[in-house]
């Protein structure tokens, strides 16, 4: 058990319940500072589960003039002399967690909302659209107040992202949107502050194409630290948690504080922004004192896991840093482009680790170990079929035969997992070799720490070499051709001479694969 256990905010993402209970809370007071100052009205994307909420909540807390919430932060000061600071405005907050899309119509939110502020504001309203009403709202509530009211909106894109996969009721929703939020345009004597929160920007919602007047600061170098926890805070807020950590794993608190940077950091939202830790899991892992995999148990992305695999997607260029973009192509999300890329950046799965200044084009990643291999442990089921914990030939069964060196079984897993590839069809034109190759590289990748695809040697290319602390593995795979001629390969390319003076076991392993049988049809082993 431990001592002197602080209070962390595990979930917590009401501000006033969070100060209130006394929980850590890493200071993101100065960001506000600077936007409720601004003129301008806002728009943030950020992946889930990283804050967005919380963000809002303080924001809310903050116009409400609730300054006791406030004690000690660094907004308290940099409002110290501002003698119009905490005057409460008329805040409505626009929450749309919390519901199952596919069995509520967005208007029956909107309604809520506004029946509870209406009647909180003894307003009467018989406007024929939601739109109008919402309106109306705003004009009376200021007049009636005598100050301008501020809109704050918490994942405006759940009821469109809940809805992937039904088209016809994703655009019933956006033309809900269209007729609701528009009229905020036309309310501007009325509203002193609008922030909307999303995981994407959906191209062509009205909330930006009426609303041009939103700032989207979403890659914007001045706020890449609004949300997340970068390495300052980490070392800031948390001395206590690395320390307690760092005890539980038996490992220096140096040595805890990198292994939290290569699970949970490398967050970019700027090329020039710093990087950021997924607080979701930071907390989680100071919690439970482990580096555990936490932002994917709370939900997975299916509809991204099938597009990726309906469209052929190499997975391959996942680590082959081959996946760009530029600007807008990150900004806007668009259901319409094949492309997941945005999407997949947009959500979390990707981030930015290279710019390229003359091209305007950035370079994206998976952002930390967390995430890569969270991902693709989902995706591996998309293309074969029964793999999961428990089935015999999931990657943690086949990890251990890889650790024992039993060939034998090693063999048998590759061949039932190649037995059991999803094909989409059964028509010649089928892209069996792209599944071949994707398959290959999602199981030797989802190994880890333990092997390598594709490694370019002085002689040649390799297609997997496994090191593990016993044994060596050098594989090479063909297609339509036999195991003797990739084992020949092997010893040819003199892919087993770096290794020639090291103590473990190395084995050489030809595979050839069938394509119209769709199978593993040989293997054969050297040392």
């Amino acid at each position: 058990m431990q001592e002197n256990k602080r209070t962390l905010p595990m979930s917590v993402q009401d501000f006033e319940k969070l100060r209130e209970a006394n929980c850590v809370y890493v200071d993101k007071t100065e960001y506000i500072y600077t936007l409720v100052h601004d003129v301008a009205q806002f728009f943030l994307s950020r992946p889930r589960r990283f804050g967005k909420s919380l963000l809002l909540s303080t924001m809310k807390s903050y116009w409400e003039g609730k300054k006791e919430l406030f004690s000690g932060l660094a907004i308290e000061k940099l409002e110290a002399e501002n003698k119009d600071a905490w005057q409460p405005h008329p805040v409505f907050y626009f929450d749309f967690n919390g519901e199952n899309y596919h069995q509520i119509f967005v208007e029956k939110v909107l309604i809520s909302h506004l029946k509870r502020w209406e009647k909180h504001y003894e307003i009467t309203d018989d406007s024929e659209t939601l739109g109008e009403r919402f309106q109306n709202l705003l004009m009376k509530v200021s007049e009636k107040t005598g100050r301008r009211c501020v809109v704050l909106v918490d994942e405006y894109d759940k009821p469109l992202l809940d809805l992937v996969d039904d088209p016809e009721r994703q655009e019933h929703n956006k033309a809900v949107f269209k007729g609701f939020f528009s009229n905020l345009k036309n309310c501007d004597a009325y509203v002193r502050f609008v922030f909307i929160t999303g995981v994407t920007k959906f191209h062509k919602v009205s909330i930006f194409s009426d609303l041009n007047q939103l700032r989207d600061i979403s890659l914007n170098e001045d706020f890449s630290g609004i949300c997340g926890i970068t390495d300052g805070e980490l070392r800031k807020y948390f001395t206590p948690e690395i320390s307690a950590m760092g005890k539980k794993r038996k490992i220096s608190e140096e040595e805890c504080l990198q292994k939290l940077k290569i699970q949970y950091d490398g967050y970019r939202f700027h090329q020039d922004g710093v990087n950021v830790y997924n607080p979701y899991s930071l907390i989680n892992a100071f919690c439970n004192r482990e580096f555990g995999s936490y932002w994917f148990e709370t939900g997975t992305p299916t509809f991204l896991l099938k597009r990726l695999k309906e469209m052929n997607f190499e997975p391959h260029r996942f680590t082959d840093r081959t996946l760009y973009a530029n600007a807008s192509m990150l900004k806007d999300y668009s259901a319409e482009n094949p492309d997941p890329i945005p999407l997949l950046y947009q959500t979390g799965y990707l981030t930015i680790t290279d710019f390229d200044e003359d091209d305007q084009e950035y370079t994206l990643a998976f952002p930390n170990q967390e995430v890569k291999y969270g991902f693709l442990e989902n995706l591996m089921p998309e293309y074969v079929e029964d793999c999961g914990s428990g089935s015999g030939i999931d990657i943690f069964t086949f990890r251990r035969y890889i650790k024992q060196g039993n060939l034998e079984k090693i063999r048998d897993v590759l061949i039932t997992i190649f037995a059991r590839i999803s094909y989409p069809g059964t028509k010649a034109e089928d892209p069996f070799e792209n599944y071949f190759q994707a398959v290959i590289w999602l199981v030797f990748t989802l190994l880890g720490q333990y092997a390598d695809c594709e490694i370019h040697t002085f002689s040649g290319r390799i297609d997997c070499r496994v090191l593990t602390p016993k044994y060596i593995y050098l594989f090479e795979f063909k297609r339509d051709k036999t195991a003797q001629e990739a084992l020949e390969q092997i010893d040819t390319k003199d892919y087993a001479l770096p290794f020639q003076a090291d103590s473990r076991k190395l084995f050489k392993i030809g595979v050839s694969f069938d394509s119209k049988e769709r199978k593993l049809a040989d293997w054969k082993v050297a040392e």
